[in-house]
């Protein structure tokens, strides 16, 4: 899957933990994001991994575990 910065995307699996996408990432509890909640690809990152913001913070998640969303035509 090819994704790039601005791209909408689904959670499609619930997370066993989830990791920030700060400077220094952190362990956090899988509650903060629900399953089937869409987000927004703020940066791209190594190992088929993005930085994802949802509405409880910006988390890496794997590619597999995202479903892009279509955009509109402009």
């Amino acid at each position: 899957m090819t994704v790039s910065v601005g791209d909408r995307c689904r959670l499609i699996t619930r997370q066993t933990y989830l990791k920030t996408a700060d400077p220094m990432p952190m362990l956090r509890p899988p509650d903060l994001v629900e399953q089937g909640e869409v987000g927004e690809v703020i940066a791209l990152r190594p190992l088929e991994t993005v930085a994802v913001r949802f509405r409880r913070g910006a988390f890496l998640i794997p590619l597999d575990q995202l479903e892009l969303l279509e955009t509109p035509p402009d």
